[in-house]
């Protein structure tokens, strides 16, 4: 297995590429007719197939120029996170008292130390978004504790302050995919908002989890249209507040749901965890607060503190799994700041629970794939801005590393978390959906604007498994077209032979 990996390295730093003849001349001749149309002409291509039985290069076109990536960056994030950190690595949560219990009263503060768990809220407990904060509720009714005389405090010092990533586009910030990132967060730091078409002229109907929270201030500005109109979504959220104004049009009898982000996911956690709390019949005297909003943080080395309850994650492979297959950002980037908490790299330029110390420590799997970490760039976990920068080269490197990685339950996790082609709740649902491709291709999706990027592995038609990679920058074309050209190459590598 390592000198196979040897190899493949050596292979893979010759200039030219070598190829073998019979059925990989024709195939390289099907690929440059599906680039070379004339629809591409102003679109910079970046494409490399990889043999991995033998390390031969099968196709390529642009393999060491960078193209931004998309969601394709969530591959190096992930793979060292599955090889650093473990694929049953689990967070766990824990909930504190800062004082003593006097006839069913916490003399003190009720404290959520958040340690960077991503899935708290509904994923993973068939849509019941609030299971745990109930679940808690049941933790201090055990100990007898009906009122909280303190404030309810969300910790959220695992990770440093910064909400966002790097270079994200300020007009994607209302929307789920740009969710604010805190150490403490809950469903996906997102309302979930459902608009109902009534009679036309009038508003649309609106419900919103979890619990109707009070949380968000939202501002009914809908109309309900003919019901044979189209749905037309406009939603914006007031940068650094949590008032949501509403301008969508809906038809009549339409049911539409949308996840829109919130600001300041730790206060958010704990707010929503009093509400449950006050439904449960444990009075909070205090407020919610965030820790960074005390004169002193918690000293949780003091005797007068105590745990109240802990709650365990799954493990990392699930996270990773949601994180590839439903391209979900959010957990991508609070997967990079874990690693950036648990793995740190000797470097005081950088803070511990940070996206560059998350990055760093990531670099270290990258190294290890072969990678010259310095010629490609990435800032931040998810591949949500525009200033990632990766080549073909480096992608393929990483993807043959983890198909021939020494530890058999990373490569398994980490290829078992790629989406399959036609894959039912995946980003690749709707394409590669028949032919040999379907069920067959693994691989990562990744959209921005003017960038529509696909990386993953295959099988040819002979059984030998396939590394490849698909950057489209700059097109102008729709992206269902640039899609469908990746699609039509994908069809044709499995049904390659030599």
């Amino acid at each position: 297995m390592r000198r196979s990996l040897g190899i493949l390295m050596l292979t893979l730093g010759l200039a030219p590429a070598v190829w073998s003849q019979n059925g990989t001349a024709s195939l390289r001749q099907a690929i440059d007719r599906l680039l070379d149309r004339p629809e591409y002409r102003n679109a910079h291509w970046g494409v490399l197939v990889l043999d991995l039985r033998d390390s031969t290069v099968l196709y390529e076109r642009h393999s060491r120029k960078n193209f931004i990536p998309a969601s394709v960056a969530k591959l190096f994030v992930t793979a060292a996170a599955l090889e650093q950190l473990g694929p049953d690595f689990r967070y766990v949560t824990r909930l504190w008292a800062d004082g003593p219990v006097v006839d069913g009263v916490l003399q003190g503060n009720l404290i959520v130390r958040g340690a960077g768990d991503p899935a708290i809220g509904g994923r993973f407990t068939e849509g019941d978004r609030t299971a745990l904060f109930r679940a808690w509720a049941d933790s201090l009714r055990q100990r007898g504790i009906h009122t909280i005389a303190g404030d309810l405090i969300g910790d959220d010092d695992y990770f440093d302050d910064t909400p966002l990533g790097a270079g994200w586009s300020w007009d994607d910030l209302t929307y789920w995919y740009a969710a604010e990132i805190s150490a403490l967060s809950f469903n996906d730091n997102c309302v979930d908002i459902t608009l109902e078409g009534t009679r036309a002229g009038r508003p649309a109907r609106l419900h919103w989890e979890p619990l109707r929270t009070t949380y968000v201030q939202l501002i009914n500005q809908t109309r309900t249209v003919p019901p044979n109109r189209s749905l037309r979504e406009r939603y914006e959220r007031k940068p650094g507040t949590n008032t949501i104004l509403l301008r969508s049009q809906v038809p009549e009898g339409r049911v539409e749901t949308e996840s829109l982000t919130i600001s300041n996911p730790t206060r958010y956690f704990v707010h929503v965890l009093q509400e449950v709390l006050t439904r449960e019949g444990i009075v909070v005297q205090g407020r919610p607060v965030d820790v960074d909003e005390l004169p002193e943080k918690p000293d949780y080395t003091q005797p007068h503190f105590w745990i109240v309850a802990t709650y365990t994650s799954p493990p990392l492979r699930e996270m990773i799994r949601i994180v590839n297959q439903r391209s979900q950002n959010l957990y991508a980037e609070m997967v990079l700041r874990t690693l950036g908490t648990e793995r740190p790299v000797a470097d005081t330029t950088r803070t511990p629970g940070s996206a560059a110390m998350g990055l760093a420590a990531a670099a270290r799997t990258w190294l290890k794939a072969g990678i010259d970490t310095s010629q490609i760039r990435m800032v931040d976990g998810s591949g949500l801005s525009q200033l990632n920068l990766l080549s073909p080269e480096a992608t393929v490197r990483l993807l043959a590393y983890m198909a021939l990685h020494p530890q058999h339950d990373v490569w398994e996790a980490f290829y078992a978390s790629l989406p399959a082609g036609g894959q039912i709740g995946t980003t690749l649902e709707y394409r590669l959906r028949q032919g040999m491709a379907q069920g067959n291709v693994r691989a990562k999706t990744g959209t921005l604007s003017n960038a529509s990027s696909l990386a993953g592995y295959l099988r040819a038609a002979d059984g030998r498994l396939l590394a490849f990679v698909l950057f489209c920058n700059h097109y102008t074309v729709s992206t269902a077209r640039v899609r469908a050209t990746q699609d039509a190459i994908v069809e044709r590598l499995a049904r390659y032979r030599p």
